[in-house]
């Protein structure tokens, strides 16, 4: 057997960093575009591709926390404080690039929707690990406007139909992230 590939030391040891810890940067267009096509490679039963990718970009970002985010933080919390308020002022605009992965099932005969959500998760873990891989910081979210439907509309989903699988923030690495607690292998892992 040869030397482990160093895509396994890769994925050994990366660590994503927090939305809230990284500086937007400036993410080179071409490397997003390599992100994007490798994304959309992932296991898809069926080759259905039963998901669709938003970027957000530019003054989008903005346009979106000001729009969407903010007055519906406001409608969903109106007693909250001033502070935790500035928050949602400017959620997408934590990264220079926001990825919104929705996951679309579509009517098949045998092909599960679930198996259409765990295809568009790997898309989301593909976006991940791939802006990673050009030493960005990324990190895969899933906050409360995941849920809410106006944020659902805006990016072009179909309440009742699509779902926001994640949003992929994606910036300048400004410190290097500390190691989380992993699961013991014994405890997550059983041979038959």
């Amino acid at each position: 057997m040869s030397t482990p590939p160093k895509v396994i030391d890769f994925l050994a040891t990366r660590r994503s960093v927090t939305a809230k810890t990284m500086a937007p940067g400036k993410v080179d267009p071409a490397h997003l575009e390599q992100i994007l096509n490798a994304g959309i490679r992932v296991p898809d039963h069926g080759a259905l591709k039963p998901w669709r990718l938003v970027v957000i970009s530019g003054e989008a970002r903005k346009d979106l926390d000001q729009r969407v985010i903010l007055p519906e933080f406001q409608r969903n919390n109106p007693d909250a404080k001033p502070e935790v308020e500035a928050v949602e002022h400017g959620r997408l605009q934590r990264a220079d690039v926001v990825i919104a992965v929705l996951s679309s099932p579509v009517e098949h005969p045998s092909i599960r929707p679930w198996e259409m959500h765990l295809s568009a998760g790997a898309v989301c873990t593909t976006l991940l690990y791939a802006a990673q891989s050009f030493g960005y910081a990324a990190q895969w979210l899933t906050e409360w406007y995941a849920y809410n439907e106006a944020m659902l509309e805006a990016l072009g989903g179909i309440p009742g139909s699509d779902q926001v699988a994640g949003f992929i923030y994606i910036g300048e690495k400004i410190k290097t992230p500390i190691e989380r607690t992993r699961p013991d292998p014994a405890h997550v892992i059983s041979y038959l």
